[in-house]
């Protein structure tokens, strides 16, 4: 287990976004949460990585409860995620939307920025190699120079991937990383997101896409109305009672 949330509850005034959540994430494996729209799963995303803070509840991280931590340093100790819409800086070059990434490593300061040290020059080399080695891995050798706003929508998706992946992360949150794309360039990113945890890295991701979560994932987390009504692998969730009703309105036998 690489991270667990307890009891974890985020309240908007009188609004639970997440209710008491308990769920564990196993080191290595793509994990994926699903449910309806407006179940609570992009805010508990934002609670794992730090850009909300929870109301109750933990947030675990290989031991060390992380819930009172700010966004950059939950993202220091490995966490690293992608959003609904990829925010990229669309007048930018693919490489330098990503060389930013590896600063995170890097420990520079304003003096080293001023005198143009030893170690500014050292560390701007290391984030240069690591955002040219990233982009290779998640296929964008070709879009390298490439300003952003020029690229397709699937490519956009795979710059998010490689600034994620630049920050060096054991874990990586995906926040719908398919939507708005085809279902060719859907099965690619699949593939890609299997490439990533045949590296080392754990995953979990939301998704809509339900072939493709039970094609990718291990174990699902299913939340509705906030709370978690389901946890288990992928056929065990296909015949879940009230992962259908949720989902449906109905049962399975209907």
């Amino acid at each position: 287990m690489i991270l667990e949330t307890k009891q974890l509850t985020k309240q908007f005034g009188g609004l639970f976004a997440v209710k008491d959540v308990d769920f564990t994430i196993e080191k290595g494996k793509i994990n994926a949460i699903i449910g309806p729209n407006g179940a609570g799963k992009s805010t508990f995303f934002n609670l794992v990585s730090g850009l909300y803070r929870p109301t109750a509840g933990q947030v675990i991280f290989k031991g060390r409860d992380i819930s009172s931590l700010s966004a950059n340093k939950v993202a220091k100790l490995g966490v690293a995620r992608t959003f609904q819409t990829t925010n990229l800086f669309e007048q930018a070059s693919v490489f330098d939307n990503v060389v930013v990434g590896h600063r995170l490593r890097t420990k520079s300061t304003l003096f080293d920025s001023i005198f143009r040290t030893r170690r500014l020059k050292r560390e701007e080399e290391q984030c240069k190699e690591k955002a040219i080695q990233v982009l290779q891995f998640v296929g964008l050798n070709h879009a390298v120079d490439q300003r952003v706003a020029n690229i397709s929508q699937e490519e956009k998706k795979r710059v998010a991937f490689a600034l994620a992946l630049a920050t060096d992360p054991e874990i990586v949150f995906l926040d719908e990383p398919t939507a708005g794309i085809n279902p060719d360039e859907t099965a690619e990113l699949s593939e890609l997101i299997e490439k990533m945890a045949e590296k080392g890295l754990t995953i979990c991701l939301i998704e809509h896409k339900m072939q493709m979560i039970m094609n990718l994932a291990e174990q699902i987390m299913v939340l509705n109305y906030g709370e978690k009504i389901a946890q288990g692998p992928p056929d065990e969730i296909n015949r879940n009672e009230e992962v259908i009703k949720a989902y449906l309105g109905g049962s399975t036998s209907a």
